[in-house]
This record gives C-alpha cells, structure tokens and sequence, in this order.
C-alpha cells in the first residue's frame, strides 16, 4: 500500500515538474517574439489545466499579440459567463478593445468592472491591480477610493500614495502618506524615503512648497506633534535650521520629546556649517538641560563648535572653556571625549605637546575600560607622531589593536601603523600594512588605505631612491601637525624639484586643500586648473574638477564657471565618487526641478 502511495505521489511530483517545464518554454517562446510556438504549448496546457489563470491569461495575451482578438473576445466571454462575472475579466476585456484602437468600447467594459465594486469593496484590490498592470492609473486610483467611500474600514492609502506619486498628484501624495502615519507610526519609515524622493535642498522646488503648506495646513487643523516633526525634517533637507529649531522646541515645550533631539539639530547644523544656527540651538538646550550629564555633553559640544570657527587669537578663550568645564566634573570616566578634545586643542592648536601627553598619560591610567583606553591611546599615539616620535607612537597604535580586536578602531590604528611608517620613510613595511588594509570591513578605511598604497607604488617604480616621495612624505606629516604655512612651501619644492614626475599631481592637489585651509582659494583654483590642464586623465582629474567646481559655487562667487566642472564630472567621470552629488548640484544651478 505505501508502496503505491509513493508511486502516486511520484507520477503527481512529476506532472508537476514537466508542467512548469512546459510552461517556462512556452513563456521563453513568448518573450522571443515566436508566438505561434508559445500559442501551441499553452492552448495544451490549458486544455489539461482549464481552470488555471495563469495559463489562460498568458494564453489570451498570446492571442493578442498575433491579432487575434475575435478569438481572446471569445474566450474571455465564456470565462466571464462561467466565473460569476469576475470583474477583472472586465477588464481583460477593455484592454481587448484598447489594443484594437476601440477606446470607446474599453471604456464601457472599465466602467463596468468599477460598477461591479457597488456591494462588494473587497474586491477592490484585484480589480484596482488589474488596471494597474495595463498602466491604467486613474482607473486604478478610483476602484481604491470608491472601496474607502463604501467602507471606511478598508485602508488603501498605502496603494493610492504609490498610484498619486506616479502620477504626479505630489499634494494627494503626500497627504496619503501623513494619513498613513497618522493611523500607524510603522509607516514612517516608508513615507519618509519617498517624501525624499520629491523633497529637495531648495525651498523654491515645487513638492517643497506643496509639502510645507500640506503640513502647516494640517498643523492648524490638528495641532499633532507630528506635523512639527515633518516640519522640522522638511526645513533640516533645505538647510534651514533655524526653522527647524522652531518645531523642534515646540516639540519640546509641549512636553513631547527631551532635548536630544535638539542637540542631534544641534550636530546636524555643525555638519552642514550652519554654525551660528548650532550655536543657537545648542545654547537653548543648556539652558533648558537639568541633567547633569546633558549639560556636560552639551557643554562640551558647543566648545568643540566654537574650535570649528574660533580665529587663532582666540584659541586660549576655548581653552578656558576646557579647563572650567573639566574643573567642574572632573578628570574621571565620564568627561574622558572631554580629555582627549582637549589634549587634542593644545597639541595640535596651541603646540603645547608635552602638557597634552601628560593629561593622557594619566587618563589613560585611570581608565578602566578597553574601549575608552584605545581612544585614549589613539589621541597619544597621534600627538607623539606630531612630537615625531615614531617609535613610542608605533608602540600604542599596536596595543589598541590587542585592547580592541574586533572593533573599527582597531583597524583605523593598523592604518596609522602604516601612516606613521609612511612619514617615517619606512615606505616598504607601510604598503605591506596598507595591502592588508585594503580588504578592511570600513569603507572608509579601505579607500585611504588603497590610495595611500597607490601613491607609494607610482612613486616607487620609476625612482628607486624615493627621493621625491620622502620629500612628499615630510610635506604631508607637517600637514598633519597642522603647520600649514611650512607644509605649503615644502609642496612648492616638490613641485619644482620633481615636474613632470608621478608625484607632481599629488603635491598640487594637496596643496590646494591646504590653501583652502588657510582661505587662500584663488591659489587653490590655480592648483585644480593646473592638475586639470597636465593631469587631466590622471587619478585625481575627477578630484579637481568636483573640488574646483566647490570652491567656483560656494567661495569665489562664479556659478557659471561652476556649472562647468559639475558638467565635466557628469560627462567624463560617470564612475567618479562624486558623479551623484555633482549631478544634483549642476541641475540646482541650471535650475531644474529637482526629484
């Protein structure tokens, strides 16, 4: 008996198989344009399987494509007659007509399918995704609204966003998705990438004003924290904090959310260089704050703010901060970031190296923790190499790699293992580390690691005593300890010791982000040309053409000129990292209408 049990299930098994084989051929036939063949294998299979619709609508499709629409009438007709008037086969029907040129009579066939929705809205969804599937959207868009008329219950608002954006309906759009949101915060997520799709950088685009009204609309009708929220979001994607800051502290004044999404305001302004903006919002948050550790970690945020934007002059002002701030809680576990930040003002902003190394030395023994003690070793390792004192720098980037072996910290120290060994002129041991590094879990990692591999072998292969890229190396390290001025000139010797070689790009490029540093930016526009006019087909041609077309938009006042280096970006470097940010930025100032 189990026997032929198993028989039977075998023979079923593989009916099953040699239909879908059949099946696949006959669709692979279709696809190739050889349709009397698919025709052939389908009519079989729908003669074994009649009640199967997959197979009796690729059937008609079939039947259409070889302009027999008298016989796919036919058989939708008895199809209809048999299934209880299914009203997607109405549909069917009309898109018999419409591909005849018979609009009128498809559209009677159309109507009828919405009519049948009159008593039975659960059939909206079938009905509203057959229209879909022929592109007809307003069909579509109407069979969902005529369900939700009829039964408040059903919720298609998730399907009549989608249709509205196709659409370009934006305000109907939007206003479905808030729906969505208002009923189920789990929809946020979604509404909000597609609110990006439409939303731009500037105030002035279209879905941007339709939104803001869309929302202050709502907001006056219901006073929901969630429309101050999208408010807020929307101002923060047009880079106008201050308007943000607006909703977010109404937000906070109603009692609906603490200060931390004022001070992450805070942090997403200094990222844009809307300072004055941050220093606004972050200032509120410290008067509001009756938490201890928010105030210190607002505190500390403000005065790494004003390192951001402080003259040299005024450097010893933040010091103070520091020292008053650390005077106030402490040199204990909880102001350790406040330490290192520190150490790092006087090391590499005051040149004060040794009474930065001895406030680490000493944190560092008072730390408890692998995590914090790594970061404490880190910011030492890094003021030794400023110090130029390799060898005991070396020495503490290895012991973060024991303390933290499997976190990113870990690798960014092998990195300046292979850094500091690169000013060192260790060049060989440095790309042996840089090799290994290029395979790192962080992107970020990888590309510096890669890049920095890149430019000992182009500078190795042709001059074999490296002496151009040991002078290079020397510019770079004074770079690193933030001597602009020395590091500026010795580029300049580079350039004028080593034209025409490898090493000659890199050093012009390097000292145009130097003299941009230091605000010297018609020099750096001479350094992007010059690498643009010799190097043009070179590594970094894509770098000074993006970062040309920079300085032209946001310092030297020359949008036009800008436009062209944009459009150099986009036409020959489609494989450039900058490629997408480059494109939106020519079509902002062309003046498009951004998506």
């Amino acid at each position: 008996m189990m026997r032929f049990i198993f028989f039977i299930s075998f023979l079923i098994l593989a009916g099953l198989q040699l239909f879908g084989q059949s099946e696949q051929l006959a669709r692979n036939f279709y696809d190739q344009g050889e349709y009397e063949k698919a025709l052939n294998i389908y009519e079989k299979l729908h003669e074994k399987n009649p009640a199967n619709p997959i197979i009796f609508n690729a059937m008609v499709s079939t039947h259409q494509q070889l302009e027999n629409f008298d016989i796919a009438e036919k058989l939708l007709m008895e199809r209809l007659n048999s299934s209880a008037n299914n009203p997607t086969i109405l549909i069917e029907l009309g898109h018999n007509f419409e591909v005849q040129e018979k609009k009128q009579r498809a559209v009677q066939f159309y109507e009828e399918a919405l009519k049948s929705l009159e008593g039975r809205p659960n059939y909206a969804y079938g009905i509203a995704r057959s229209f879909e599937q022929y592109n007809l959207l307003d069909y579509a868009a109407k069979a969902y609204e005529r369900a939700m008329e009829m039964s408040p219950d059903k919720n298609y608002n998730l399907q009549l966003a989608k249709i509205y954006g196709e659409q370009g309906q934006v305000e109907k759009m939007f206003g479905n998705y808030l729906n969505l949101i208002e009923d189920d915060m789990k929809f946020y997520g979604i509404a909000n990438r597609e609110f990006s799709r439409y939303i731009s950088d500037d105030p002035g685009n279209e879905a941007n004003i339709i939104f803001r009204k869309l929302l202050l609309k709502r907001l006056q009708e219901n006073p929901s924290v969630l429309y101050n929220q999208m408010l807020s979001w929307l101002f923060v994607q047009q880079n106008d904090f201050d308007k943000a800051f607006a909703q977010e502290r109404a937000v906070y004044k109603r009692g609906e959310s603490d200060l931390q999404g004022l001070l992450n305001l805070a942090v997403m302004a200094k990222n844009a260089k809307a300072y004055e903006d941050a220093e606004e919002i972050i200032a509120y948050t410290i008067e509001e704050s009756p938490s201890r550790t928010f105030n210190l970690q607002a505190r500390h945020f403000l005065l790494n703010l004003e390192l951001e934007t402080v003259e040299k002059q005024h450097l010893k002002k933040v010091k103070e901060g520091f020292k008053t701030l650390l005077a106030e809680y402490g040199y204990g576990p909880e102001t350790i970031d406040v330490q290192i930040d520190y150490a790092n003002l006087l090391a590499f902003r005051l040149k004060k190296e040794q009474e930065a190394v001895v406030i680490l030395k000493n944190t560092a023994e008072t730390t408890s923790s692998n995590f914090e003690l790594a970061k404490v070793k880190m910011a030492l390792a890094d003021i030794l190499v400023i110090e130029e004192k390799f060898n005991e720098a070396l020495i503490y980037y290895s012991q973060i790699q024991n303390l933290v072996k499997n976190d990113e910290i870990s690798q960014d120290a092998r990195f300046k293992v292979a850094k500091t060994s690169y000013y060192k002129g260790d060049f060989k041991w440095a790309k042996t580390q840089l090799d290994i590094l290029k395979k790192s879990t962080s992107q970020l990692i990888a590309n510096d690691a890669m890049e920095l591999s890149l430019l000992i072998q182009d500078n190795s292969l042709e001059d074999t005593t490296q002496a151009a890229l040991k002078a290079y190396a020397r510019a770079d390290l004074l770079a690193f300890q933030e001597k602009n001025g020395e590091a500026i000139l010795a580029l300049e010797d580079v350039i004028a010791s080593y034209s025409g070689q490898k090493i000659e790009d890199e050093a012009l490029y390097s000292q145009a982000k130097l003299f941009e540093k230091e605000k010297n930016f018609k020099e750096a526009e001479s350094n992007y040309l010059q690498i643009i006019a010799a190097f043009g087909q070179e590594i970094l041609a894509d770098n000074a053409n993006y970062f040309l077309a920079e300085l032209y938009a946001n310092q030297l006042n020359e949008p036009e000129k800008a436009k062209n280096y944009y459009e150099q970006i986009i036409f020959n470097f489609a494989d450039s990292i900058y490629f997408t940010d480059a494109r939106k930025k020519f079509r902002s100032l062309r003046g498009d209408t951004l998506e």
